[in-house]
């Protein structure tokens, strides 16, 4: 214990922006820091005295203050009664996702950014599941496109059916075995949906567009079905290209010269 005090009393209390980081904040470090190095998963519950002041040589307050972050971090949870106690969460992707789009709320990257990625992930994406989806992942995938099949009556419902072409891309991602790969996916499929920019191309009456996204999708999962890996990548990727086309011709005419 007294190992874990003098951790908190060495740190050099600085971000890497070197912003002075608050004790609360590194007393959390610390006990993750514990959680990891005891091996402790999601539903155990962490020692008390693991948590208490004289252990962690900081005031109540601060204890009190460390939990909260690491509780916003969607690592822990707290319960009262009997059986209580603070416990290990598991963190979950969407609340992962959330939290680093607010990373990038006020400085988000470019339409560009986004697809130089994109382009480079999704076609491993759709190859990596080529063969290894279940008929209940297939399923789930085929209800996505069922959404935008139909001709869209108002210009809300095609607003709507261009946000489930992206949760096309988000629900495939969720079936990928490399889970870090499936996490980037779903992230940069994120970002687009809460770009003001890309919100404001997605309400744009467009009755090719979804026409296209069908073709492409179908096709894929065609592909994905059959086990053809190469196949699958290699519509993924023009499908990339031609929907990074669109978004950057679209955003160039909202306002020239911003999405270079």
């Amino acid at each position: 214990m007294a190992e874990l005090k003098d951790t908190i009393a060495s740190k050099a209390g600085v971000d890497p922006a070197g912003r002075k980081r608050k004790r609360p904040d590194l007393v959390a470090d610390m006990i993750r820091e514990r959680i990891i190095g005891a091996h402790m998963r999601p539903g155990d519950r962490i020692p008390a005295d693991w948590l208490t002041p004289h252990t962690l040589g900081v005031s109540r307050g601060t204890v009190r203050e460390a939990l909260k972050v690491l509780e916003y971090q969607g690592l822990i949870s707290s319960k009262t009664g009997p059986g209580g106690g603070v416990f290990i969460c598991e963190v979950r992707p969407v609340d992962a996702i959330k939290m680093l789009d607010n990373l990038f709320l006020f400085k988000a990257p470019t339409i560009a950014d986004i697809y130089a990625i994109r382009k480079k992930l999704e076609p491993e994406l759709a190859a990596s599941v080529a063969g290894n989806l279940s008929e209940q992942a297939m399923a789930a995938l085929q209800k996505t496109i069922r959404l935008y099949e139909k001709e869209p009556k108002t210009a809300e419902e095609e607003y709507s059916q261009r946000l489930a072409e992206l949760d096309f891309h988000a629900e495939l991602a969720s079936h990928c075995d490399n889970t870090l790969l499936g996490f980037m996916c779903r992230f940069l499929v994120s970002l687009l949906r809460d770009m003001t920019v890309c919100r404001e191309i997605y309400r744009e009456p467009n009755s090719e567009l979804r026409e296209t996204g069908l073709h492409y999708q179908i096709r894929l999962l065609r592909a994905i079905n059959a086990g053809h890996a190469d196949k699958a990548r290699e519509i993924m990727y023009v499908h990339m290209v031609e929907a990074e086309k669109y978004m950057l011709e679209m955003a160039a005419i909202r306002a020239p010269g911003e999405n270079d």
